[in-house]
Parts: C-alpha cells; structure tokens; sequence
C-alpha cells in the first residue's frame, strides 16, 4: 500500500519520534492472521522508502545501509497499513509476508518460549537458512 502523496508521507515522518540514533523499532505483524512476524528497526529514509513503494526497508544497524526485507532471501514484506503508536517511538507494519520472516528460516523471530523454566524452540524451520541465502 503505498502512499503516493508526500505530503502524507512527510506527516507521518514528522510525528515519528526517532532515538538519538535516528531509529525507530519497527514490529511487522502479519495483516491475515494477526501474527507479530518480526521486530527491526527504520531510519527516516527507510521509513520514507517504505511509505512511497509499498515494500518494507529496514535499517541494518550491523551493516549500517538500507535493508530491503528479502532482497537476498526473497522473502518480501509488502506493506498493508503502517501505524505509529500513541508514544510516536514505535512502528507496527502491517504486512503481507512473502514466505518466511525470520533469517533462521522460521515464519516468525519469536520462535523460544520458556518451558519448564528452559528457553526452547516453539517452531521449526520451514526453509533452510542455507537455501534462503545461498550458502
């Protein structure tokens, strides 16, 4: 869902509270099922890119660049509605995913649950993590 009027875009941009870094956590929730897919975090332009395309960017704080959800796996985030909590300092994407979220190969980051007071695994890999990234 991209937003084609940049005035619209530059609203949205200016009631984000960024952190000294100039980031923002940016949940992505499956807009279907209501799943939470993933937690990254935006900067001004990757939130911007996001509003004018329709596809999900992210910062990569480890790369420091721009990060395209599934420019090397394949697995896109299209963008359905974009929300800014009552703080202004948190993002919730709605998305529609495009296969898995999570660079382990799971749909979900959120996979380890306590059980009997021990951090498991709740879900297992739907891809391999090799095949996503071609190594």
């Amino acid at each position: 869902m991209p937003v084609a009027e940049p005035d619209a875009r530059a609203r949205f941009l200016a009631a984000t509270r960024f952190n000294e870094q100039g980031l923002v956590p940016a949940i992505a929730q499956d807009h279907a099922t209501g799943e939470v897919l993933m937690m990254a975090w935006m900067n001004a332009e990757a939130l911007e890119e996001t509003l004018a395309t329709g596809r999900v960017v992210y910062f990569s704080r480890s790369r420091n660049a721009l990060w395209r959800k599934g420019e090397t796996s394949g697995q896109e985030q299209h963008l359905v509605d974009l929300r800014l909590d009552c703080d202004g300092d948190t993002i919730l994407a709605l998305v529609t995913q495009k296969g898995v979220a999570c660079h382990t190969g799971r749909r979900s980051c959120f996979y380890q649950a306590l059980r009997e007071g021990e951090l498991v695994p709740i879900a297992a890999p739907e891809m391999d993590p090799a095949v996503l990234y071609g190594r």
